[in-house]
């Protein structure tokens, strides 16, 4: 068979399960996110980073654009980064308008750009807080400063709308904040031969070269990923060097240069080290630069940093981080559960970085881990109301200890209305937004399935257009079918992903079982396609009890339920307090049902159980001797994950004692 290009036009989505998500983010999300950045929100926010809880704190977001462009006078206010929670809020925007043309939510976003054009300096410089109280420090302090960050957010911000809406005066003015950047950045003399403290600015370049073909966009990225670690005294250097000699935030020196990834040179990293989204950012635009240079040095170290991730240091949901302090990864197998932090927008970072490593090789591995933390750890992290969200994403919680345990404070019980610190949320509506790019990916002439998700795409193989309409009830069924609608015979491959909790599998070709073998996590069915043809895979949804590697010390002795992607969870409101007493017996017998009237419906399952039992006497006694263990039967109820602290506030228990 000829090898032919096959190339994606658009995948639109259809799906129950996903279509709420998408459109509570345009509908709940975006207009709450856009009255938050004007302060016109009744809200508390949440002070993330040193437990406060002040109603009268403000975003301000809009309002320092306004004082950059000299519409208003005043002070900028909030996090050096603020930028970024308005840069996200335009990317969500973006990919909203693919799926509903909406022209009012346009002409916000078309005033949003005409603002941030009035509050770019004539260099190209764009940032609020450098542009209106210390235009002296403009890269000065990168550890600290976000300046690339921020500028990255507003270009990857600026290709969705330009995509979308075809907005020239977007484009062009990342294309001025990219230039901007390169006549500061790089090996020539004069220029600065360093990098910002939050990867980010390399994944947007990296997109920039894409939709512009300039080659000094992708130089650029190339020379940040490289550059970072390579001299290890920079950001000393900057700080010594500085005249102001104050923090732009504070407590940001004594992080080690691990917190950054800048300890030593990328193709030297082996295991993920610092703080979690950085680290995830690093390896998103790693994994893009490799792909769009051929780089395999760059390639082999993002296998390596991957390899340790989800081998070592990720939670059972998808989730990483696993310390409060510089939320971070620590070493391999600490997961603890109750003191963690598994981010939010780390576990988006996770699925870029995964997303990315798809273009590279065609591994189902990838793809499954995109699905289990898009699944569980990352819609965790909105309520269901799309008004309130999660920053941390615990596997354990009790109310009193997080309420009273300094280490624990920062787990919640409810989802915050909003962050003073707010990556999160507006992190997740991007991602929510453009989950049509992550259905499928192609290599040559195989058309790669990476999620199972209701939609109708279509591709072109030799100019001819081929719609593949794929149906499902994903995640709570394991039937998927596919129909091909192309005006002739057409040969290309279509590769059906065989999720690694799916012990059985069967794939049906206009009703014959097709015995082809998978393939790096992929059964891949070339043929020469007709219109009409229909295939269906049927994955096995059995009710599963995983077990942690033995090193993981804080799951020893405890299982993990999971029925297809969905990782389930106990939580106090069905089943009481003190859920550390229930115990999952080898042979307990589960019970599925789909329960439209909770949680705005999910699968529930029920499972006999025990409870350990014990006697009054013991609320006099700490410890005893020989204490003899004793159950009675208790019938146990879970949930997923993603939809607890969805009702009465309680305890909540992923991994339950065996």
């Amino acid at each position: 068979m000829t090898k032919q290009q096959v190339f994606q036009q658009n995948v639109n989505i259809s799906d129950k399960f996903w279509s709420h998500y998408i459109e509570t983010v345009r509908t709940e999300m975006i207009p709450y996110q856009w009255k938050v950045l004007n302060d016109q929100a009744n809200i508390t926010i949440e002070k993330e980073r040193n437990d406060e809880t002040i109603p009268s704190e403000k975003s301000h977001a809009i309002e320092n654009f306004k004082i950059a462009a000299g519409l208003e006078e005043g002070n900028h206010y909030g996090w050096v980064f603020q930028d970024s929670d308005v840069y996200k809020w335009l990317e969500a925007v973006a990919y909203s308008l693919q799926h509903n043309n909406d022209e009012k939510l346009k002409e916000l976003a078309d005033s949003v750009i005409d603002l941030l054009e009035l509050a770019q300096e004539k260099d190209g410089y764009l940032n609020t807080y450098f542009s209106i109280e210390e235009p002296e420090r403009r890269f000065k302090m990168l550890a600290e400063s976000h300046e690339l960050y921020c500028a990255g957010h507003y270009i990857e911000a600026a290709i969705a709308y330009y995509t979308t809406t075809n907005n020239e005066k977007a484009l062009r003015i990342a294309c001025r904040l990219a230039d901007c950047i390169d006549n500061h950045f790089g090996y020539e003399e004069g220029k600065i031969k360093g990098y910002d403290g939050h990867e980010e600015i390399e994944i947007a370049l990296a997109k920039l070269y894409e939709i512009t073909g300039e080659e000094n966009y992708l130089q650029l990225s190339q020379f940040f990923l490289y550059e970072r670690g390579q001299d290890t005294t920079f950001f000393a250097r900057q700080r010594k060097e500085d005249k102001s000699e104050r923090p732009v935030i504070e407590g940001m020196s004594k992080f080690p240069l691990s917190y950054y990834q800048a300890h030593k040179p990328i193709l030297e990293q082996d295991t993920a080290e610092g703080h979690a989204v950085r680290l995830v950012y690093m390896c998103t635009a790693m994994a893009d630069v490799a792909h769009l240079s051929n780089d395999e040095e760059m390639l082999t170290a993002c296998r390596r940093l991957w390899n340790n991730i989800v081998e070592k240091r990720m939670y059972i949901t998808g989730g990483i981080g696993s310390t409060v302090n510089g939320e971070a990864f620590t070493a391999d197998y600490d997961l603890p559960n109750d003191t963690m932090y598994c981010e939010t927008c780390a576990s988006v970072g996770l699925i870029f970085f995964a997303y990315n490593m798809l273009k590279n090789d065609a591994n189902g591995r990838y793809a499954d881990t995109l699905e289990r933390a898009l699944y569980n750890s990352v819609i965790s992290g909105m309520a269901l109301d799309g008004k309130h969200f999660f920053y941390v994403n615990p596997l354990e919680v009790k109310p009193e200890y997080s309420e009273k345990d300094p280490g624990k404070s920062h787990v919640k019980v409810t989802r915050p209305e909003w962050f003073g610190c707010a990556c999160c949320p507006p992190n997740l509506a991007r991602l929510l937004t453009s989950l049509n790019k992550y259905i499928y990916t192609i290599h040559d002439d195989v058309i790669y399935t990476n999620l199972y998700i209701t939609n109708n795409s279509t591709f072109v193989i030799n100019q001819n257009p081929i719609k593949i309409d794929q149906k499902t009830n994903y995640p709570w069924d394991g039937i998927i079918k596919f129909t091909i609608d192309t005006n002739r015979e057409t040969e290309f491959g279509l590769a059906l992903r065989i999720p690694y909790w799916s012990k059985t599998s069967n794939i049906y070709v206009n009703g014959q079982k097709w015995e082809g073998n998978s393939e790096n996590g992929y059964v891949i069915l070339h043929r020469s396609w007709e219109n009409g043809d229909e295939v269906t895979v049927e994955l096995d949804m059995t009710i599963q009890k995983w077990t942690a590697n033995p090193k993981v010390r804080s799951n020893q002795h405890k299982v993990a339920i999971q029925r297809g992607p969905i990782i389930y969870c106990a939580e106090e409101v069905d089943n009481g307090k003190d859920l550390h007493l229930l115990r999952i017996p080898t042979d307990s017998n589960f019970d599925y049902h789909f329960a439209p009237e909770v949680l705005g419906g999910v699968g529930v399952i029920k499972v006999n159980g025990l409870r350990k039992t014990y006697s009054s006497d013991w609320d006099h006694q700490l410890y005893r001797i020989d204490e003899q263990e004793t159950f009675e039967s208790d019938l146990i109820t879970l949930v997923p994950y993603y939809s607890w602290a969805n009702r009465t506030p309680g305890e909540m228990l992923v991994w339950l004692s065996k």
